[in-house]
């Protein structure tokens, strides 16, 4: 970032000597945007107007959307991968924990650069790699292990994106307007869900293959590279990094920050399971209730799952929203309202998963509501949880801070559950003798798990409503540029005092008057 300053604005050759120099902390890294008080004395080169700072946010919801219609393209056509390969449902919950293991593993990379450099080129080689990965996957015909490593691939090019893609929002906006941006850009989380569930299983039965689901995604996610030219091009990067300031080490000095992760580790955990094995238990549950006839070559009825992604949209928009204005609201009377309103959300969604799969063997219709229930419990969590990160971390560490999440949420979340849950099942239906009732019975008793991970997280977020008001408290006052401002005039004092008393000459030289 340049100083506003002009050379030889003053007249005065000290300030031609100190144009390139500006008051530690003053950079922006990446995170935010220069605050109020920083523009006391720092002018940033070309403010974005509302208007750009708008068509930023629909491109990211844009690529957002994209983003999770490709995760959720395997679990929509998982019923025809597991008859084409003649896989057992752990080797079938493997292809999900390689692909977040993956990702996992290359978003804390992705979050350093994030904080230093470009990140409309490092967003553009994430989409072209998910992207190339996508097509490999489309032509995999002999062993499933190809499958996985193509999707392994897809997880490090959603990595960059999923890291980056918050706080570039966060550079545009704050407070109040942020968590509306923050919102609209989560809603389409669930959203891009559950159109990868449709367009997995509605592309499969037109063309009669699996493999067609992931050339139509391709088609779509080409579309990104084309919007890049709408983000603005001067907030996302910034290349030096001052370690004079005082560093914020989140993961050791911010407990909210702690136990709001493992609050989203927990959300991790059950939306990973339910994501990729839902529409196979559904489908089993129809076969237990005689509806559609077992698969016996491809491609095999997909009902559920254009039915699972319908649920998965509506829940999620209805959710998203509700979340988001319960939010903004409570916080007005009760400073801890976004965590708390996360426990809620978690607590409520336990019992309405373990209702729907309990009563799966009374009624389709009853699992049904009661999934689209625990869903929308969910869905209150996703852009609160965002919101809480972002202002409990100070700016130049968000996007480690994202990353750190990232790796951590699905390190100990969804990265295992999908195998996990797939390995209990197979286990069960050892001892079970019906394959078609072994099989439903194996998945349903494996399912109860999420139930309880579900009540763990409620209390990961009533820990961080007990410390998030400190928190948040704390990141605020390391962001002011006070102390900043105090090591500057000590650095200039004694160099040349007569720099408090030079006369404005330029419109420019307002940025040193914080001197006098």
């Amino acid at each position: 970032m340049q100083n506003s300053v002009p050379e030889g604005s003053s007249g005065m050759n000290e300030f031609a000597s100190l144009q390139s120099w500006q008051p530690p902390g003053s950079q922006n890294y990446g995170a935010t945007a220069p605050t109020a008080s920083t523009a006391q004395f720092l002018q940033t080169p070309g403010n974005i107007s509302a208007k750009r700072s708008y068509l930023a946010v629909g491109v990211l919801c844009y690529i957002n959307l994209l983003n999770y219609m490709d995760w959720f393209i395997v679990p929509g056509v998982l019923v025809d991968i597991k008859k084409y390969f003649n896989i057992s449902d752990g080797s079938a919950g493997l292809l999900q924990t390689v692909f977040i293991l993956f990702f996992l593993l290359s978003a804390p990379f992705f979050g350093y650069l994030g904080d230093r450099y470009n990140r409309k080129v490092i967003l553009s080689a994430g989409i072209f790699l998910w992207s190339g990965a996508t097509l490999g996957s489309s032509f995999i015909t002999e062993s499933v292990c190809h499958l996985l490593i193509w999707n392994g691939f897809v997880g490090i090019g959603t990595a960059s994106y999923s890291t980056i893609a918050p706080t570039i929002i966060a550079d545009l906006f704050e407070k109040d307007q942020r968590t509306c941006m923050l919102s609209v850009f989560y809603i389409f989380i669930p959203v891009g869900s559950g159109l990868g569930y449709v367009l997995a299983s509605s592309v499969t039965q037109a063309a009669g293959h699996w493999h067609w689901a992931f050339r139509v995604s391709l088609s779509l996610s080409l579309t990104a590279q084309l919007d890049f030219p709408f983000l603005p091009s001067h907030v996302p990067f910034f290349h030096t990094i001052d370690h004079s300031t005082n560093t914020y080490f989140f993961w050791c000095d911010s407990r909210s920050f702690v136990w709001s992760s493992l609050g989203v580790t927990a959300m991790a955990f059950v939306t990973g399971a339910l994501g990729l094995w839902v529409p196979v238990f559904l489908s089993r549950a129809q076969l237990f209730h005689d509806l559609v006839p077992p698969c016996l070559q491809e491609p095999c009825n997909s009902s559920t799952s254009l039915i699972f992604g319908g649920i998965t949209i509506v829940t999620g928009i209805v959710g998203v929203i509700t979340g988001a204005g319960v939010a903004r609201r409570y916080k007005k009377i009760n400073a801890k309202a976004d965590p708390l309103i996360c426990a809620v959300g978690m607590f409520s969604s336990a019992p309405c998963l373990y209702l729907s799969i309990m009563l799966a063997t009374q009624s389709i219709l009853a699992t049904y509501i009661f999934i689209a229930l625990g869903e929308f419990f969910l869905a209150l969590n996703w852009a609160i949880v965002a919101d809480i990160l972002l202002y409990v971390v100070i700016p130049k560490r968000q996007s480690t801070a994202v990353a750190l999440q990232i790796f951590m949420s699905h390190l100990l979340g969804d990265a295992g559950s999908p195998y996990f849950i797939g390995i209990i099942s197979d286990a069960l239906q050892t001892r079970q003798n019906d394959s078609h009732l072994g099989a439903f019975r194996s998945l349903q008793y494996s399912f109860i798990l999420c139930a309880f991970i579900g009540v763990l997280g409620g209390g990961f977020f009533l820990l961080t409503a007990l410390h998030v008001e400190e928190d948040r408290e704390e990141a605020q006052q390391l962001s002011k540029p006070t102390n900043h401002s105090s090591r500057l005039n000590k650095f200039l004092m004694p160099w040349d005092n007569r720099l408090c008393n030079v006369p404005c000459k330029s419109a420019n030289c307002h940025s040193w008057q914080f001197l006098k």
